[in-house]
């Protein structure tokens, strides 16, 4: 139902660009440290994003899929990155980016929704648990702000729950008018609740027109500085990205996928000036995706994968990785990469450090089903 609250958001919008895929997703709490969650929905080629070229099974598994590591930026002797994250890159180079190879949830098929559904709850399986565990997150700090901002038509899975989350979708309509604006600003001057709102929605409107918001990444990555940046902004955000599902001609799709990845976490680090270094990005997928290629220059659903982990607070320039190989019989079901690290563990710890909270009251916390274990590497820098 479309209440007068829900208005007032459309209406502030009113035409601001529509985010249609990546989009974002805000929530807010008392402290200058920043936590943001980027979603690659699809399933992400996490073999061919940190590339394990010092694996002598890569390339004959991978075949024409298989990334020249002369072309890659190298992160040490067994791991390069994808050439497309070339921000990226400078960001391990400059000590603010970290990799974590072979992670996955506990989830361990195939379904997108069902995999999706246990990433972002939080849940040792599917649908155990109705809420998300950056909700949970956002109820353990101190002080919260009764409101969360939420830019989707739906607040994604992982921030809902029992804390407060505002959903805001900016409109594709055109822009409104100014006339229009000023008429009903005029109208709802004297209304002791709807005046506030409406001031709210402006202020909201304004940033986004501001900050150029449009369907590319770079845009995507400045809105959310811009809103991060705010001394009375939000503090937990969530990026959606989706098309990560490479089926078929993966090598050209995820060169783009990344680039734009690449772009927006550029975006990101640049709009957020100093804040950058109280932030901690991370970028996980509900699964991987095949050793092997298939018949259509592309990989199927898979089992590990690989998460990025940037920021100025991140302890970076590392590959963490208890690497299982690439050989046959070392693969999962004889067909994926084995996962070996939780990725519920690499997430309690990212955000546990983050906001300073003991490491065994986040694991409890974010993935109550138990299923999370100590990671038993620091993340962030001491």
């Amino acid at each position: 139902m479309l209440t007068r609250r829900k208005f007032l958001w459309c209406a502030g919008a009113g035409a601001g660009a529509m985010l249609v895929a990546p989009q974002l997703v805000f929530a807010s709490a008392e402290t200058d440290r920043r936590f943001v969650f980027v979603i690659q929905r699809g399933a992400a080629d996490g073999l061919n994003i940190v590339v394990p070229y010092g694996d002598p099974a890569y390339a004959a598994a991978r075949g024409p899929l298989a990334i020249d590591a002369s072309t890659a930026t190298k992160l040490d002797g067994t791991f390069a990155l994808h050439p497309s994250l070339a921000a990226t890159a400078q960001m391990y180079r400059d000590k603010e980016a970290l990799f974590v190879h072979a992670v996955a949830s506990p989830y361990r098929e195939r379904s997108h929704f069902d995999g999706q559904n246990v990433l972002e709850t939080g849940g040792a399986a599917p649908y155990r648990l109705k809420d998300g565990w950056m909700n949970r997150l956002l109820a353990m700090l101190p002080a919260p702000r009764t409101d969360a901002i939420a830019f989707a038509p739906t607040v994604p899975l992982a921030l809902r729950g029992r804390a407060e989350v505002t959903s805001y979708a900016p409109s594709s309509l055109p822009q409104a008018p100014d006339d229009l604006i000023a008429r009903v600003s005029q109208l709802y001057a004297g209304d002791a609740q709807l005046h506030s709102l409406w001031e709210a929605a402006m202020q909201a409107r304004g940033l986004a027109a501001d900050a150029g918001a449009r369907q590319n990444p770079a845009s995507l990555g400045k809105l959310a500085a811009t809103f991060l940046s705010k001394p009375d902004g939000p503090r937990i955000a969530m990026i959606e990205t989706g098309g990560w599902d490479t089926h078929s001609a993966q090598n050209p799709r995820l060169a783009t996928q990344l680039k734009a990845l690449d772009a927006m976490l550029a975006a990101l680090r640049d709009g957020l000036g100093v804040h950058w270094a109280n932030t901690t990005v991370l970028v996980a997928t509900e699964f991987g995706r095949t050793a092997a290629a298939n018949g259509t220059g592309g990989t199927d659903h898979g089992t590990a994968s690989a998460a990025m982990i940037v920021g100025g607070a991140v302890a970076g320039g590392r590959v963490l990785a208890d690497w299982p190989g690439l050989a046959a019989a070392s693969l999962y079901q004889a067909r994926d990469l084995k996962p070996t690290i939780g990725l519920d563990a690499v997430i309690a710890s990212a955000a546990g450090e983050t906001f300073g909270i003991d490491p065994r009251q986040a694991r409890a916390a974010l993935f109550p089903d138990g299923g999370a274990q100590q990671f038993g590497q620091r993340i962030l820098r001491a």
